[in-house]
């Protein structure tokens, strides 16, 4: 490890006062040792990642990390703060600061190492001797592990626990039994075997899984842990986990292979749960298996329990319309990949070969290399096809985030049906909630043993398919094709107020959160419309890209007319802000917002509201789901609708700027670098750049979504 920290990387007086300026203060000496290439940048990853969780730990600790593409080399910097900064851990202020830095395609070596420091951290010898060290040549020693930490007076010996990791990172699976898994419980310890996991993959994934296993060996338990880490993972001896009597799920992104570990006693928790509190949770799944609770499926009925595994982790109050929320929008993020290519396509196709280009002849049959409109068609058919997934995918998803893999395959026939009978978009939504819980239903059922190995592949995919096909086709499609036809006949007969209305409405619902779930039905209602495309679901679509852009464009415009009412960070932040609002992501307000809702969004609501209204008002119309002004050519009305948008962009930028301004009235203007307040999220532009860049069912897609 030495080579990833040096004395030039130690900060033993660390004087910020936020995580954000202490993050500033190690990076910049990361940027002096030519370890990272871009300190913005990099600092806009390690907000973006703060952002997805806190990086807090009990004991004083705060461990910012991420991997950027500005980082040329695994690097850490320290810094011990004598006040302590709030990184949102539960006991209060950190006095250790441990920023993190790993490259974009950090290699596994580094990530090991990465992941042994992750695990240090659970150890008090440790974190004391840091917390006593006199110079910074010192720090980096014990950090390095070239100088072991003396040992505190040892208590009674600890309980012989044949604890192992399968992270990948620390070498190949190690047996856990310590008696024979045939011994009768009572002749033998209690066994667990857990799974520890988070976003990065670096530090919370290996704490949790030390934690884990430390609190096993006090306990007298047997505690196996597989972290998941980003290096990958070597995946526990099926014989380990056939013998444990209880599992353990620690976990912020979905549990991989979790069919392995089917019809034991479970507890599921979020990663930080695997830190903070590794004594309840044992305590917790012992008095699960005391007591005879199988609260994961049995084996072989489809490997996952009510929910997916990040809606559960770490939230066993919610409730079941947040749920909901959360299963919608799974199947929303898994569509919209298929609605913006396929959207795309189709405009192009339209854009090239005219609106007559749908009635062309298959490509398949007929297509001439020279003519631009074989060429046309061509990108219509093939949106075509994209497009025609748009439903099966929203159903398939909303099935997969309830139930997990086994709610794929009546998701997908659900959204085919529905597709069938015309039930639409709508039809889609009601298809996956009732696969969804048909298969949960299923999960339920107690089965013998020797028919769980058929339950995935056989009876589950027959039964659920079944159940939802009857439903679709003979009890409730019929009514949603019914709806779905007089949402599409109101929509194409849209005008005037009505129009305006509905056009202001679209418009505070995209700016109220900035991508967040109300912002996402708005989207959704508007993509859903594309999917039988008419005359009024056009204005919809036009109108929601529209009041989308508003808020980056205005938060740029305002920090480029009055600079002085924002810190350094947001003026930098600005002109991030003008590309993105320009692309339809509305995530570019994000810094802004969070920094000061209050006058923020406001502003945004009012000015997507004049644009939404004004959208409608023009009759602007749009075919393609995605894009900003670079779709400019394939609106109706593009002069109308670019002035929408330029008055919904002043009103806000206005707004902003008279609210700010009264704000600093009768106070010191923090000017140039300021850290106040402000700044608290000054350097989060991966707040927009991240949070729609990612890949899987929760990445915020190239959309306001």
């Amino acid at each position: 490890m030495s080579e990833l920290i040096t004395a030039d990387l130690v900060d033993l007086d660390l004087a910020a006062e936020t995580k954000e300026a202490a993050a500033r203060s190690l990076a910049e000496r990361m940027v002096n040792q030519g370890r990272v290439t871009d300190l913005d940048g990099f600092l806009a990853d390690v907000a973006a990642r703060e952002a997805q969780m806190p990086t807090g730990l009990d004991g004083g600790i705060g461990i910012p990390h991420c991997r950027s593409a500005h980082v040329t080399e695994a690097t850490l910097a320290f810094g011990r703060s004598a006040r302590g900064i709030d990184f949102g851990a539960p006991d209060g202020p950190a006095d250790l600061i441990f920023l993190i830095a790993a490259p974009a395609g950090a290699d596994d070596a580094h990530l090991t190492i990465l992941s042994a420091l992750a695990r240090r951290l659970m150890d008090e010898d440790f974190t004391t001797a840091l917390r006593t060290a006199t110079d910074a040549t010192a720090a980096a020693s014990l950090i390095s592990g070239d100088t072991e930490p003396a040992a505190t007076e040892p208590g009674a010996p600890e309980p012989e626990a044949a604890t192992a990791e399968a992270g990948g990172e620390a070498g190949p699976d190690v047996p856990v039994s310590a008696a024979e898994p045939d011994a009768p419980a009572s002749d033998r310890v209690f066994r667990i075997v857990a799974v520890t996991s988070c976003p990065t993959g670096i530090a919370h994934t290996y704490m949790a899984a030390e934690a884990l296993e430390k609190a096993g060996r006090h306990a007298g338990v047997e505690v196996v842990v597989e972290p998941q880490g980003s290096a990958g993972f070597s995946r526990l001896d099926p014989a380990v986990i056939a013998a444990a009597d209880g599992v353990i799920f620690a976990h912020d992104v979905p549990v991989r292979e979790k069919d392995r570990f089917a019809g034991k006693p479970t507890v599921d928790v979020g990663v930080k749960a695997g830190i903070n509190r590794p004594a309840e949770l044992i305590a917790e799944v012992r008095g699960k298996a005391h007591r005879g609770e199988i609260t994961a499926p049995a084996a072989g009925r489809g490997g996952g329990s009510p929910g997916t595994p990040v809606d559960n982790a770490g939230e066993p109050g919610e409730g079941y319309g947040t749920k909901l929320r959360k299963w919608l929008m799974s199947g929303v993020s898994y569509m919209v990949p298929f609605v913006a290519a396929g959207g795309l396509l189709i405009a192009l196709g339209f854009a090239i070969g005219g609106y007559t280009i749908n009635k062309a002849p298959s490509v398949a049959e007929h297509f001439v290399w020279t003519d631009h409109t074989s060429w046309a068609a061509l990108l219509f058919q093939i949106g075509g096809l994209a497009f025609s997934f748009l439903v099966p995918v929203l159903a398939g998803y909303i099935a997969y985030g309830m139930a997990d893999r086994p709610g794929l395959v009546p998701g997908f026939v659900g959204g085919s049906i529905a597709l069938t009978i015309n039930a639409g978009f709508l039809g889609g939504l009601a298809a996956g909630l009732i696969a969804g819980g048909t298969v949960m239903a299923i999960q339920r059922v107690s089965v013998p043993a020797p028919l769980r190995g058929i339950m995935p592949v056989v009876v589950i995919p027959l039964v659920s398919s079944a159940v939802v096909g009857f439903l679709m086709f003979l009890v409730v499609g019929k009514p949603i094709a019914s709806l779905q036809k007089a949402l599409t006949d109101w929509l194409s007969g849209l005008s005037g107020a009505n129009a305006i209305i509905l056009g202001v409405i679209l418009g505070l619902m995209m700016c109220f959160d900035l991508g967040g779930p109300l912002n996402k039905v708005a989207y959704a209602f508007a993509v859903g419309g594309l999917a039988n495309p008419n005359e009024g679901s056009l204005k919809v679509m036009a109108a929601v890209m529209a009041a989308g852009m508003v808020p980056p464009l205005a938060m740029a415009l305002a920090t480029t007319v009055r600079g002085k009412l924002f810190t350094r960070a947001e003026r930098e932040n600005g002109k991030a802000a003008w590309v993105l609002g320009a692309s339809f992501i509305t995530e570019g307000a994000i810094p802004f917002a969070a920094a000061d809702p209050l006058r923020v969004i406001p502003s945004a609501m009012a000015g997507g509201a004049v644009t939404g209204g004004l959208s409608m008002l023009f009759e602007c119309t749009l075919r393609a789901p995605h894009g900003g002004i670079f779709v400019i050519p394939l609106i109706g009305d593009p002069f109308l609708y670019l002035l929408a948008i330029a008055v919904g962009t002043a009103v806000s930028t206005g707004l902003v700027v008279l609210l700010k301004g009264a704000r600093k009235t009768g106070r010191p203007d923090q000017g140039e670098g300021a850290t106040g307040p402000d700044d608290a999220v000054g350097t989060a532009t991966a707040g927009a750049t991240g949070a729609t860049g990612g890949a899987g069912p929760d990445a915020k897609v190239p959309a306001v979504l």
